[in-house]
C-alpha cells in the first residue's frame, strides 16, 4: 500500500510519526468541539446564564441522541465493512438501510416523547419551575435537530465506507460553520434569544442530513439503499442484525449516557444547593470539560495504531517511547489547563458569563477545585488507550466503567456531606483520581508479578 510506503509504523522517528498523527487527528475532534463552545458562548453572552442553565439542563438528550446515532454508526460500518471485503454487496446494503430504518423509527419515537412530555422530562433532568418554561421551549425547538443529527452521523459512517470520506466531512463542517453563523445571527442581529438558538441548531443539522440523503439516493457507488420486504422472516433478521449492530456499537451509547447521567445528577444537586445559578456555574465545566477531553482523546488515539503496530511485532522499545511521548503531552496539558482554571479562573468563566453575575462568582470559585481533575482527565485517557492498543480490552473497559459510573455517582452524592458546596465542584476530579489510583495499582500489580508490559 501507498500509506505503508510512506509511514511504517515500525521504523519512522516516533516523534515525527507521532506528530503527523496527532495533529489531524486533534483538528477533526475540536470541530465538534468549536461548535458546542460557540453555543456556549453566544447562549450565556446574547441571552444570559438562566438560558445557559436551560441549556445545560436540556444537554443530556443531546448526549443520549448523539450516542444513539454513533452506536448505529459505528456498529453497522463493521458489519458492512465485513460483508464489503467478502463481496456480498447485497448483505451489506440490507444492513444499511434496515440501520437507517430502524435509527430514524427509534429517534422518531424519542423526538415524539420529547415534544408530548418536555415538562415531565426537563423535570427529570433537574429544572427549577423558574426555569421550567425556558427549558421547555428549547427542548420545543431543538428536538427536530435529533432526527437530523441521526442522520448525518449514521450517513457519515456509511458514505466514508462507499469510499466518499472527503463528502462526508464536508457535509459535518458545513453544517457544523451553518450552526455556528445562524446561532449567532438568530441569536444577536434577530434578538431571538434561546429559541432561536434552538432553531439554529436544528437547521444546521437537517442541512447535513440534506447532504446524505442526497448522496445515498443518486450519488452513492457501492452502498444504497435496499427495498426491504415485510415478513415473519424478514422481521426476525431485522431484529437480529440490529441486535448485532447494537452489540458492536454499544461502547460509544454506554460512553454518551455516562456523560449524560454525570450532567443530570450535576444539575440536580446545584439546582437544590445553588439553584439557577449554580446550574449556570456548571455549565461553564460542562463546556470546558468536553474540549479537555476530546484533547485527551487524540492524545489516545494517535498513539494507538504506532503502539498496537509494535506490539504486533514485539518492539517494546518503541512502545515505550510512544507511551512515554502520550503521557507527557497529557501531563503537560494536564498542568497546563488546571493552572488556568486555578490562576486565570474569572478569564476562563467570562468567555460564557459576564462579569457581576452571581452565576460568574460560583463558577469561578467552583472552577479551583473541579480544574484539579484535569490532568487525572488526560493521564486516564492515554492509560485507558494504552491497555486497548495492546488488546487488553477486558481491564479498560473496567477502568472506563470506574470513571464514568462507579466513582462519579456516589462521589455526587457523598462530597457534599464532608465539604458542602464545594464537595460538588470536587465530585468528578475525585472520581478521576480515584480511577488512576486503581489504575496505577494495578500496573504496580503487574510489574511486581514481573509480566511484559505489552503481554496479554
Amino acid at each position: 500500500m501507498k500509506q505503508k510506503d510512506a509511514i511504517d509504523f515500525g521504523k519512522t522517528d516516533i516523534s515525527r510519526l507521532y506528530t503527523s498523527i496527532f495533529i489531524p487527528t486533534l483538528l477533526g475532534l475540536m470541530s465538534g468541539a468549536t461548535v458546542y463552545l460557540a453555543d456556549g458562548i453566544f447562549v450565556g453572552h446574547g441571552v444570559g446564564s438562566d438560558a445557559l442553565a436551560a441549556v445545560n439542563i436540556a444537554s443530556p438528550l443531546f448526549l443520549i441522541s448523539t450516542g444513539l446515532a454513533l452506536m448505529f454508526g459505528s456498529g453497522v460500518s463493521i458489519v458492512v465493512a465485513i460483508h464489503l471485503s467478502r463481496g456480498n454487496y447485497k448483505a451489506a446494503n440490507i444492513n444499511v438501510t434496515q440501520a437507517i430504518a430502524i435509527s430514524i423509527m427509534l429517534m422518531l419515537l424519542v423526538s415524539v416523547l420529547v415534544i408530548l412530555f418536555p415538562g415531565t422530562i426537563a423535570s427529570w433532568f433537574g429544572s427549577s419551575q423558574k426555569l421550567m418554561p425556558t427549558v421547555v421551549e428549547y427542548l420545543v425547538y431543538v428536538t427536530p435537530s435529533f432526527l437530523g443529527s441521526m442522520i448525518l452521523v449514521v450517513g457519515m459512517f456509511i458514505i466514508r465506507l462507499d469510499g466518499s470520506p472527503n463528502f462526508a466531512m464536508a457535509s459535518n463542517i458545513i453544517a457544523s460553520i451553518l450552526n455556528i453563523i445562524l446561532i449567532y445571527i438568530f441569536v444577536f442581529p434577530l434578538n431571538m434569544g434561546l429559541k432561536g438558538a434552538a432553531i439554529a441548531t436544528s437547521i444546521a443539522q437537517w442541512l447535513g442530513a440534506v447532504m446524505v440523503i442526497i448522496y445515498m439516493i443518486w450519488f452513492s457507488k457501492t452502498l444504497h439503499l435496499y427495498k426491504l420486504k415485510f415478513s415473519k422472516k424478514a422481521y426476525r433478521l431485522t431484529i437480529r442484525n440490529t441486535g448485532y449492530v447494537v452489540k458492536l456499537g454499544g461502547s460509544a451509547f454506554i460512553g454518551e449516557t455516562a456523560m449524560a447521567c454525570t450532567m443530570i445528577i450535576g444539575n440536580t444537586l446545584f439546582m437544590k444547593h445553588l439553584q439557577e445559578d449554580g446550574v449556570a456555574a456548571f455549565s461553564v465545566a460542562c463546556y470546558i470539560m468536553p474540549v479537555v477531553f476530546m484533547f485527551g482523546n487524540a492524545v489516545a488515539q494517535s498513539a494507538l495504531p504506532i503502539i498496537s503496530y509494535n506490539y504486533g511485532l514485539g518492539n517494546e522499545s518503541r512502545i515505550r517511547y510512544t507511551f512515554h511521548i502520550s503521557l507527557k503531552i497529557a501531563v503537560i496539558f494536564g498542568l497546563v489547563v488546571t493552572l488556568a482554571g486555578i490562576f486565570a479562573k474569572h478569564q476562563v468563566v467570562a468567555i460564557f458569563i459576564k462579569n457581576g453575575e452571581n452565576a460568574h462568582n460560583l463558577a469561578a470559585n467552583g472552577f479551583i477545585y473541579y480544574s484539579l481533575g484535569f490532568i487525572f482527565l488526560l493521564v486516564n485517557l492515554v492509560l485507558i488507550g494504552y491497555f486497548q492498543s495492546l488488546e487488553r480490552f477486558k481491564p479498560a473497559t473496567v477502568f472506563m466503567f470506574l470513571r464514568s459510573y462507579i466513582f462519579v455517582i456516589p462521589s455526587f452524592l457523598v462530597l457534599p456531606i464532608f465539604f458542602g458546596t464545594d464537595g460538588l465542584w470536587l465530585a468528578v476530579p475525585a472520581s478521576e483520581f480515584l480511577t488512576f489510583t486503581i489504575i496505577m495499582f494495578c500496573m504496580s500489580v503487574q510489574k511486581k508479578e514481573k509480566a511484559v508490559s505489552f503481554s496479554k
